[in-house]
């Protein structure tokens, strides 16, 4: 075999100029970019260095031949043309990847086939030995790469992906690979930093990808030092002495790099189960001496090397799984931008992150950005100096004012004292630092409806109520106020509307909430609705599992802001719930579609002789249940779990007081059929109708926009809408929010 043989190395996309010059530090020659690789030419020393050494690379192709493909059996004559004697036994083992299409050739499994079978019948004993395929560990493992009718048969002398270094066994949610988090530190200057001596910190550090990779870096740790098995271990033409001469340099030049002083290097999370994993991975590295984790909030985060030294702040903040998780994270990004400038004044700051938008929310500008892929996500990498004149307000500010500034804002962030009368946020303007005009101008009206609102609430004793409900279509939220808790509804923007422009004027509004209710960030609660139809109706959001205790009209009810997309108190139907309670008194009361009974409570509350609550979910009814025990009500109230309808038809007890609110639309695996409320509701209330005791009320009640009350009915029954006297001041300008219909029967 030649002396010079060509390389590829392959590498995730957008890597290409950085693994160029990685490969030409390490001498490959006449080296260039390809798509997602580097073609170039080296010795067998240099291609073992290149295994050994690159961070960035994914795998090293040894080129065996290159030739046309005009059809699927020119592809099996040239690789069959290759001595494969050279490089495997008849009784070994191989594994083939094949990339490409064309030639007649449009499946990559075919293609895979052709080439194998050229090897095995080129290897083929007259006794019938022959090599085998094993796909998990072979001897050899051999790659086709199939462009535009050429071939490129190539040697993968990697084995596994040399990303996996083998120290992470233990991953996070959203793992980023170990050669993307090299390539992102040697992007963001860390090893010119680490040279100078400086430290590094990631506040987010997940299981410590970035901090055992910046610690190889800083240590000369060649990153697969620690594999045991290579593409090239079993393969016929391996070099052993060769390799030797490679692997005891990198061992002699890793010793010298970990007996250095080691740097600072900190990870903080806030995550608590992912601690451990950190520093089992850590410790896996050999790296325990120079990199430490500790628990932390992004919020508190500070770092503190000795002797005020400098360095790199690098950070991966979430990206956001769920509709609805990217507005949740503007907060964090802030948290983070505050900090930096907070904390980290003179450190240098790399932010990757896939959504650039939250990016630029964090007060302090880039000088430089990069981009990247994560898998198939396009990411930004955000380069940051921590110097005034990169601060969004461009002021200049000496450390005594930072520090004014920074005493302000713990004050201005903390939450206003709670009354049992009265909702948290503070009644008095306050300062709106660094919001846009959009965001100024919903902060403007958040405090208009707050002082009007607030007033009446307070009279009324009322603490949780909705203050803003897409009173300006620009902004299209629902803001509802929990004591001192907010929680935010995005309502999903029209098709007609650019989505970067909806998402622009989403992140003004959430920057503007926290300073013009004079709440703090981490007691906003963000959520996107949507129509809610079939199973998605009631689906889980989170599992935080977090219930707040608030008031209404003298009773206490549970509330999660977090865990579901409502919260388990309808805000809307607070005057119904005041109306059944002011009626029960002495009174059967039944309740339909309960979700929580929070007016069964009211009813109970009342005075009621009985209730009865019908819901099909066991996780409401088991809210249900807490709600009536939390305000001392166990006795004579029956809750059953049961599709409504089938419930009615069998039921045959008698109420002087029903209350029905259903759903629009219900598809639940455990009723039969499906409930619409605009076909269904005639024969619902028919049956419900039939339960009525003499003089009794009938309260029905719904949100679907586009309701149509049955004509018929009002011939069967006294029908009389009362929708505006179900509606309190913070729903009188939504006054399509529901429709109600007190129902009794014909004298």
């Amino acid at each position: 075999m030649s002396d010079r043989f060509e390389l590829v190395l392959t590498c995730p996309k957008g890597l290409e100029g950085l693994l160029l010059d990685e490969a030409g530090e390490l001498e490959l020659e006449d080296a260039r970019e390809q798509t997602s690789a580097v073609r170039g030419f080296a010795s067998m020393e240099t291609a073992f260095r290149l295994c050994l050494w690159s961070r960035l690379a994914n795998r090293v192709l040894l080129v065996l031949k290159r030739f046309p493909v005009k059809d699927a059996e020119s592809l099996y004559e040239g690789v069959l043309e290759v001595d494969w004697f050279e490089h495997l036994e008849s009784d070994g083992s191989l594994a083939v990847e094949f990339s490409g299409n064309g030639s007649g050739i449009d499946n990559t499994h075919f293609g895979a086939l052709k080439v194998k079978d050229a090897i095995v019948d080129k290897l083929r004993l007259r006794d019938g030995t022959r090599p085998s395929v094993d796909k998990i560990s072979p001897d050899l493992r051999v790659h086709l790469r199939l462009d535009r009718g050429e071939a490129v048969l190539s040697l993968d002398l990697s084995g596994h992906s040399l990303h996996q270094r083998g120290y992470r066994l233990q991953q996070g949610a959203a793992p980023l690979k170990e050669n993307l988090a090299a390539a992102v530190l040697i992007r963001a200057g860390w090893p010119r930093i680490a040279a100078e001596g400086g430290a590094l910190a990631d506040p987010m550090c997940g299981v410590g990808t970035f901090l055992v990779e910046a610690a190889m870096i800083a240590a000369d740790i060649a990153p697969n030092l620690n594999r045991e098995k290579w593409g090239f271990s079993r393969w016929l033409g391996h070099i052993p002495v060769l390799w030797n001469k490679v692997h005891d340099e990198a061992v002699a030049r890793a010793a010298a790099g970990l007996a250095k002083p080691p740097l600072w290097i900190r990870g903080y999370e806030a995550d608590p189960r992912l601690i451990q994993p950190a520093r089992n991975n850590i410790d896996r590295a050999g790296l325990s001496d120079w990199v430490k984790v500790y628990q932390g909030e992004v919020a508190t985060f500070e770092p503190r090397p000795d002797q005020n030294q400098k360095g790199l702040i690098i950070s991966n903040p979430p990206y956001g799984e769920r509709l609805g998780d990217e507005a949740s994270l503007l907060y964090l990004y802030q948290n983070l931008g505050e900090r930096l400038r907070q904390a980290c004044m003179g450190w240098e700051a790399a932010v990757f992150t896939g959504a650039p938008d939250l990016g630029k929310r964090m007060g302090i500008r880039s000088h430089k950005q990069y981009s990247f892929w994560n898998g198939a996500l396009p990411c930004k990498l955000l380069l940051i100096k921590v110097q005034p004149e990169q601060f969004v307000t461009g002021e200049r500010r000496s450390p005594e004012q930072r520090e004014r500034e920074r005493e302000q804002n713990e004050v201005a962030a903390a939450p206003a004292p709670v009354s049992k009368a009265a909702p948290s946020p503070a009644q008095a303007p306050v300062e709106l630092a660094r919001l846009s005009e959009g965001g100024q101008m919903f902060a403007n009206r958040l405090q208009k409806n707050l002082k009007q609102l607030g007033k009446w609430a307070r009279k009324e004793g009322i603490e949780c109520y909705r203050l803003y409900d897409a009173d300006m279509p620009e902004y299209a939220l629902a803001v509802d106020l929990y004591r001192d808790w907010v929680h935010v509804q995005e309502y999903a923007a029209p098709r007609s509307i650019d989505p970067e422009k909806a998402s622009a004027r989403l992140f003004d509004a959430l920057a503007a909430i926290p300073q013009a209710l004079n709440i703090d960030k981490s007691k906003v609660v963000v959520k996107r609705r949507e129509r809610q139809t079939g199973t998605k109706q009631y689906q889980r959001q989170s599992t935080q599992g977090q219930f707040m205790e608030v008031t209404e009209g003298g009773v206490k009810l549970l509330v999660n802001l977090t865990d579901y997309l409502d919260t388990g108190l309808f805000l809307d139907h607070r005057p119904l719930r005041m109306r059944i309670q002011r009626e029960a008194a002495g009174k059967r009361f039944l309740n339909l579609f309960c979700y929580t009974a929070t007016a069964t409570v009211h009813a109970a509350k009342g005075g009621a002789r009985t209730t009865t609550s019908v819901d099909l979910s066991k996780t409401y009814l088991d809210w249900a249940r807490r709600n009536l025990s939390l305000n001392g009500f166990s006795d004579k109230n029956r809750l059953e779990q049961g599709d409504v309808m089938a419930w009615l038809a069998e039921d045959r007890g008698e109420y002087e007081l029903i209350f029905i609110d259903p759903p629009t639309f219900s598809n639940s695996k455990r009723m039969e059929g499906i409930f619409d409320i605009q076909r269904d509701h005639a024969a619902m209330l028919d049956l419900a109708m039939a339960r009525l005791a003499p003089g009794g009320v009938l309260y029905f009640s719904n949100n679907f926009r586009k309701f149509q009350l049955d004509d018929n009915l009002a011939e069967r029954y006294a029908v009389e809408e009362i929708s505006a006297s179900t509606l309190d001041p913070d729903f009188a300008r939504n006054s399509k929010i529901h429709r109600a219909w007190r129902i009794t029967a014909r004298g």
